[in-house]
């Protein structure tokens, strides 16, 4: 695998960004107006619009103007500075369950969290597609032209990323929603490994890699993510759409224990049940995710055709259940040391 000793800009940019974010929110003299947004890594244009909107919404109401700063990374990763402590969220809007429930794990959001907001704390949903050179010179349509001879794929790594963990489950269950064994699907992966040819920490610094680096044929992509990066680069990119994909499923929450220690509950819930207004959700679907209103998602649906999506649970219990299962230490895809091939 090529994993240069020298991060990207942009993920140097990412960590720097994080740092002084961190700096702001632990600050002395911090105020209950200031929201500290926990995030994964696409999600930095979609939550400067969502902040501005809402910012000017709340102060118009409540007569306060709340600072809302911003950290983004690979999902897992922010998932873990978190629990840490290193970084003091008073939200976390995040691309896995697992990655908010994690948190519950450790006592920082309460039991049953998930049931505080609307549609079970989905604000939006995806899933995984590919960003192919223009013209499709490989001539990549579905999951197994990704394993023909001398394609390679780049995709960030499933350590990190909440993007590089749905590549995963979404190759996996493109062969056993179809039809296919597990021991077909465990084939399957096993050759899809052998053809990446790099991993990034994250989805942006994935991005990074395949658009100006210009490495890779193929480029396993959130929807949202693949969009920007086609339309940020006119005439050399298109957006490939498998005929099956993974239900991708980000979550939203509070952190108890963090808004109780900031005194920004109160805050912290309208700006999350903001996200589930008729304006944010349209600010949602012009950012290219799906929101969770049928109808607003009708209004996009040139934007975002309809999909056939497969739910985690063709391919686990839960997602819950799929994190242990392919990702931990003794799961499916564990990464031998230096190999980049499943265990």
């Amino acid at each position: 695998m090529k994993r240069p000793p020298l991060l990207h800009l942009a993920a140097i940019g990412g960590v720097l960004i994080a740092i002084a974010l961190i700096g702001v929110r632990n600050a002395p003299g911090r105020t209950p107006n200031t929201l500290l947004n926990v995030s994964y890594d696409p999600t930095r244009e979609l939550y400067q619009s969502l902040n501005t909107a809402f910012v000017r919404d709340y102060a118009h109401e409540n007569g306060t103007r709340l600072v809302i700063a911003q950290s983004h990374g690979g999902s897992s990763r922010q998932a873990r500075s978190v629990v840490s402590g290193e970084q003091s969220a008073d939200v976390v809007t995040l691309g896995l369950f697992s990655d908010v429930d994690i948190l519950r794990e450790h006592g920082l959001i309460a039991a049953g969290w998930a049931d505080r907001l609307p549609h079970h704390s989905q604000p939006y949903y995806s899933t995984i597609v590919f960003v192919v050179r223009k013209g499709n010179p490989k001539h990549i349509h579905d999951w197994p032209d990704l394993v023909a001879p001398s394609v390679e794929i780049v995709t960030p790594d499933p350590h990190t990323s909440g993007n590089g963990k749905l590549s995963i489950l979404a190759a996996w269950g493109s062969v056993v929603s179809r039809g296919g064994s597990d021991a077909d699907a465990r084939a399957y992966l096993r050759a899809l490994y052998a053809h990446i040819v790099h991993f990034d920490t994250g989805a942006r610094g994935a991005a990074t890699t395949f658009t100006l680096d210009k490495t890779g044929d193929v480029q396993l992509a959130w929807e949202n993510e693949a969009l920007r990066e086609v339309a940020d680069n006119p005439g050399d990119l298109d957006v490939v759409y498998p005929r099956v994909s993974l239900l991708a499923e980000p979550y939203v929450a509070w952190v108890d224990a963090n808004t109780a220690r900031h005194h920004t509950e109160a805050q912290a819930r309208a700006y999350l049940e903001f996200l589930f207004t008729d304006e944010a959700q349209r600010i949602i679907a012009s950012a290219g995710y799906r929101p969770f209103n049928p109808a607003i998602a009708h209004e996009y649906a040139t934007r975002l055709p309809p999909l056939t999506l497969f739910p985690i649970t063709a391919i686990a219990r839960d997602w819950d259940d799929a994190n242990h299962r392919f990702f931990d230490e003794n799961g499916i895809v564990e990464l031998l040391s230096g190999s980049g091939h499943p265990a």
